[in-house]
């Protein structure tokens, strides 16, 4: 019996969240500036090749286990589904095997639940995949990865979303990302430490205080592309060209920017389609505004989650009691610049020795 673990960073979307988001990138083409952090999720595989093939799953989060003798227990239920899901496409079949198959234990937990803007499913999705990829030994490249996860959620489970969110827990750091029809292609950034420390210090990551669900925004925008509706279309081109933009600008160190530019791109994502905010995030914004924050946006689809503001140096302490009084709370976070990382856990002196340490 041996141990492997593997853990995703989750992400903030600066900018172009929502071009990534079918059928925009097939039609126009999308682009996503973006950067992990260090909150994760983190999948747990306990190995026993004893060739019986069962499979157990805890949710720690969730204070949910189950165990599956045969994959056709392995019905959707809305529980649990992200590792249904990655059994059935990434397990082998038995039949593959004649000495049977490996019993494997899941263990799942991530800092950050579903419903907080961070791509804390699709990240737990990439942490799955990069244990599978250590687990059976396939050489599997990054991309490789991100799409293995973009297909379990959004094909598989038919999960409504984009596919930034799969590509930066895969790849970490800061990336500008384009997406056009049958093409994903990341750029990391070098960004100076000096630039990197300013904005770390410059921004803030404020907890609404309500989860958002958004498969029906995105079904929204989805249905206001297909129409070609003017309103969502070209608001997308605009976010599309403020992710440029800002890549440009962070580049060139204009840290200052960033805040205007945030700004300007949460009038646009209120434009997608409605249901974006509402008149708890627009008070909490507008509080921390008129507190010192330069600008600001919902790192996710919308309706809640997690807000990122950027402050004015001298005001951040304002803009923190501000969002506090407001019912929102301060997040600590730092940025991550590795992505998806895998490992096996060493064992206890004197027992079997554990495979080789891999990283996809």
């Amino acid at each position: 019996m041996y141990t492997l673990r593997s853990r995703a960073p989750m992400r903030i979307s600066f900018a172009g969240g929502g071009t990534d988001v079918s059928p925009f990138p097939e039609q126009v083409g999308g682009a996503v500036l973006n950067c992990t952090i260090d909150k994760y999720a983190y999948a747990t595989l306990r190995v026993n090749p004893d060739g019986k093939g069962i499979m157990g799953v805890t949710s720690v989060d969730y204070d949910v286990s189950a165990r599956y003798a045969d994959p056709s227990e392995l019905a959707y239920d809305g529980k649990l589904d992200i590792v249904k899901a990655a059994l059935k496409i990434l397990r082998p079949a038995r039949g593959s095997r004649p000495e049977g198959i490996d019993s494997v234990d899941f263990y799942l937990h991530s800092d950050a639940p579903p419903g907080t803007g961070l791509g804390g499913s699709s990240a737990m999705c990439v942490a799955l995949v990069g244990a599978f990829a250590h687990y059976l030994k396939e050489p599997w490249t990054p991309y490789d990865i991100a799409e293995l996860a973009y297909r379990i959620e959004r094909e598989e489970l038919g999960m409504k979303g984009g596919r930034q969110d799969q590509y930066s827990a895969t790849f970490g750091g800061f990336n500008f990302i384009e997406f056009s029809a049958g093409r994903t292609v990341v750029a990391p950034l070098k960004i100076p430490r000096d630039v990197l420390n300013e904005l770390a210090y410059r921004l803030l990551l404020c907890y609404t205080g309500s989860r958002r669900y958004s498969g029906g925004i995105i079904e929204r925008q989805q249905a206001g592309v297909a129409e070609g509706r003017t309103e969502t279309m070209e608001a997308l081109e605009g976010t599309k060209r403020l992710a440029i933009d800002m890549k440009n600008e962070l580049l060139r160190g204009n840290i200052d920017e960033m805040g205007r530019l945030l700004d300007e791109g949460w009038q646009l994502k209120k434009q997608f389609t409605e249901g974006i905010t509402n008149p708890h995030i627009d008070a909490l914004y507008a509080k921390a505004r008129g507190a010192g924050a330069l600008g600001g946006k919902l790192v996710g689809a919308g309706g809640g989650g997690y807000l990122l503001l950027f402050c004015d140096f001298e005001r951040r302490s304002d803009v923190i009691k501000a969002v506090q009084q407001t019912g929102g709370d301060a997040a600590d976070f730092a940025f991550e610049l590795e992505g998806l990382q895998t490992w096996s856990v060493r064992p206890p002196a004197g027992s079997l020795p554990y495979p080789l340490a891999s990283r996809p």
